[in-house]
């Protein structure tokens, strides 16, 4: 994306939970980083989220479009909490900013970054490196479906699955690209076409027609189940995964989890066109059990800021950010709760300052 003048405008969505703790630590990396590169981020705070919803009975304001259009960019912290439904929190924040903004493209890279231990025994940091592009915009996720004969012995409630041509060979060509220019350039389309006699068919066959244009890419598909289970066997086979809604979601879960923590999982939800605003941000989720206690790990949120930096054309400052991380995270010596270590939030990001700072 990018823009000649370096000047950034990004709007700030913290959320909920430890959003609220998390983002404000990113936002400390991305001045350093902007610093050091030559360029501003200009930050504007949205206070939409649950506490939003109690206060107004809506998660966002009714202009919020009109609000985000002009951003360059927008950072979001976390959504969720026990005072709204997480049906309600997701149907009317998540899911809308992601199908109005065009954002079709679930991002979310899966490694393990060298210091932290995979729950997979004996793996190392060279066995794990995927990453996933999700479809983002329709699927199982569209919202299509309804309920009847409420409260009684009859009820019914039907969730229909929207998979279009055009959505699917838009994702996969994303998909292929991405794996054109990674090293392994290998591909992993999951499906369950098996099962799935209408849309998995329709996606495999779309799949299929878009790898033909893209020979130096190998790939082959997996039933999903067979793909969860080949990511924990096998992982050093799995590179680029491309996925429906649903399937992706399930996956990238399986993928931070084996990377050691859900804390250092950044995601990105990419607008490739640039005609509105894409968003990024940490895929844990608001964590109310940790809320408040300034012990929540800010290395997802900051990846994902780095995620977005990267977008914006700033790629030196992404390499930098993330060779911060890797520094700090290969000394082991900081070490929030979830990775082993008694280290705050704060304490993580002074370290990723520092090692930012000396880059």
């Amino acid at each position: 994306m990018g823009r000649d003048d370096r000047n950034y405008r990004i709007a700030v969505i913290a959320g909920d939970g430890i959003g609220k703790e998390v983002i404000p630590a990113g936002i400390e990396i991305l001045e350093v980083a902007a610093s050091k590169g030559g360029f501003t981020c200009a930050f504007t705070e949205l206070p939409w989220g649950c506490d939003y919803h109690v206060a107004h009975g809506r998660m966002m304001p009714d202009d919020w479009y009109e609000q985000l259009i002009s951003f360059d960019a927008i950072y979001l912290g976390a959504i969720g909490a026990p005072t709204v439904p997480d049906s309600v929190s997701a149907r009317e924040m998540i899911l809308p900013l992601r199908q109005r903004l065009v954002q079709y493209v679930n991002l979310r890279p899966m490694r393990l970054i060298p210091g932290i231990t995979s729950p997979l025994a004996g793996r190392v940091a060279a066995d794990i490196d995927m990453i996933c592009v999700r479809e983002n915009s329709e699927g199982e996720y569209c919202g299509l479906g309804g309920r009847v004969h409420a409260g009684t012995p009859d009820e019914l409630a039907a969730q229909t699955g929207i998979f279009t041509r055009r959505g699917i060979e838009r994702i996969a060509r994303y998909a292929f690209r991405l794996a054109q220019g990674r090293p392994r350039k290998l591909l992993a389309s999951a499906t369950k076409s098996n099962a799935l006699q209408h849309a998995m068919v329709l996606w495999d066959e779309v799949v299929d027609e878009v790898a033909r244009d893209f020979p130096d890419v190998t790939w082959r598909k997996y039933h999903v189940d067979a793909l969860a289970a080949r990511m924990i066997t096998h992982p050093q086979t799995v590179d680029v995964i491309l996925a429906s809604n649903l399937f992706g979601d399930i996956l990238t879960d399986i993928g931070s989890a084996i990377s050691g923590s859900l804390g250092v999982g950044p995601g990105g939800n990419i607008n490739p066109d640039g005609t509105a605003p894409s968003m990024f941000e940490p895929i844990h989720g608001s964590a109310p059990d940790i809320a408040g206690r300034g012990v929540a790990n800010p290395i997802a949120a900051i990846w994902a800021g780095a995620m977005m930096l990267d977008h914006l054309g700033e790629r030196p400052a992404h390499d930098a950010i993330l060779a911060a991380i890797e520094k700090v995270i290969s000394a082991e010596a900081v070490r929030t709760p979830d990775l082993g270590g008694s280290a705050t939030t704060s304490d993580m990001t002074r370290a990723v300052v520092a090692g930012l700072a000396g880059a």
